[in-house]
């Protein structure tokens, strides 16, 4: 009972600190992410005030935030919208791969650290967080712009990508053979098939199932379903996200409309706990030996997924002051950043305190980088117009000398 009653104690603090938080960045008209991230380092490992009772269930509330938040980011588009994302930006994901990843696997033979850990160290410096950008772009109201295809694009294909990414580092991981590898992979990938195939051709078959007249039926009917696919996917080497990101894909029309009403409440609150739980397990003493790679790594891959929203948003079509949102919202990185360093740390275990600083930094300038790279971009351009003239302007000829 003493143990209860402690973490009823803990988790009622954690999520009204949250709430005071969050008011407070609305008030200033920030992102509360970052603020939810400084709240979990100050009580997590190394802290202020470590917690102790609550540590699991929180652990568990941040699964279900990753899920959520890319359920409801799933229910935003149709299967032929995921198709035509897949047909016409797979030359974005090549360009986002080998601007993101190469940084990483450089940095990596840099340190001496070798061939495995600049695999992992590739992965963790290529993959955005879905996560923190779907909540960026709910909180800056960017859902329905004109380039927010875009980044959802170039996210999908990388999450998509982890089920290709996720078993070869496994396999490299545990040194195990070619053919052990391959069928790991084989695996993976008739999952990530199969599901997609069953949102793309029957997800009217799947609404109808979930379908009901009742909130409290609906919302256990896609809450359920979405748990069991992305535990079934997990458990077949497949990430989580990616199953849940499926199934808001096979939802359709009022079925996804109403699932997405009852769900956002839910997706809110346990988002808010998967950030706080990233903070409660990073040890701020492990931060500064490995500060200058980290942000020397977070200002190249800045720039270069700047670079590759930019480049992605321009090929579709997009004004200028659209490609620099798009560029700036996909700088964060965060939980298969995290997932992919946790993977890794057996092999290099310095790999693990650079990920969580590399991560820390860019899920803290994720959020600024998406409200303020498009108006310093303009700022700047602006600038260059204005000096362009001046020294277009030919020099004035010289009077001539009095005779």
């Amino acid at each position: 009972m003493h143990d209860t009653t402690a973490m009823l104690i803990e988790l009622g603090a954690i999520i009204l600190g949250l709430g005071l938080l969050g008011r407070l960045a609305g008030r200033v008209g920030f992102s509360p992410i970052p603020l939810y991230l400084l709240a979990g380092l100050a009580f997590g490992q190394g802290g202020i005030l470590p917690l102790q009772a609550s540590e699991e269930f929180v652990a568990t509330g941040a699964e279900i935030g990753v899920i959520l938040l890319l359920l409801l980011l799933g229910l935003e588009y149709s299967p032929s919208e995921l198709v035509t994302t897949l047909k016409t930006q797979y030359p974005s994901g090549a360009v986002d791969f080998v601007l993101n990843a190469v940084p990483g696997a450089a940095m990596a033979f840099l340190l001496g650290w070798g061939p495995v850990a600049a695999v992992a160290l590739a992965g963790v410096t290529w993959i955005s967080s879905s996560g923190v950008i779907a909540k960026v772009l709910g909180d800056l109201r960017r859902l329905g712009n004109r380039e927010t295809p875009v980044v959802l694009g170039v996210l999908v294909l990388e999450d998509l990508a982890m089920a290709v990414y996720l078993p070869i580092l496994t396999a490299l991981l545990a040194g195990v053979s070619l053919a052990g590898g391959a069928v790991t992979l084989l695996i993976s990938l008739g999952t990530v098939g199969a599901v997609l195939y069953v949102a793309l051709r029957h997800g009217r078959l799947v609404s109808r199932a979930v379908s009901s007249d009742s909130a409290e039926l609906l919302l256990l009917a896609v809450l359920g379903l979405t748990l069991l696919v992305a535990g079934l996917a997990q458990q077949l080497h497949v990430s989580a996200a990616v199953g849940a990101f499926l199934v808001g894909i096979a939802l359709s029309g009022e079925v996804a409309e109403g699932a997405s009403s009852l769900l956002t409440p839910l997706r809110d609150l346990f988002a808010a706990v998967f950030f706080v739980f990233f903070g409660l397990h990073t040890d701020p003493a492990a931060i500064p030996p490995v500060l200058l790679p980290a942000l020397a790594l977070a200002t190249v891959t800045t720039l270069t997924k700047i670079a590759t929203g930019y480049w992605a948003a321009r090929r579709a079509g997009i004004s200028p002051r659209g490609r620099w949102r798009a560029g700036g919202t996909l700088v964060a990185r965060g939980e298969f950043s995290i997932v992919i360093a946790g993977l890794a740390v057996g092999a290099e275990p310095r790999i693990g305190p650079l990920a969580t600083a590399y991560v820390l930094i860019l899920v803290v300038l994720g959020p600024l980088a998406a409200r303020w790279t498009e108006p310093l971009a303009g700022r700047l351009s602006r600038r260059a117009a204005h000096r362009a003239p001046a020294a277009a302007q030919p020099p004035k000829e010289a009077a001539p000398a009095p005779r």
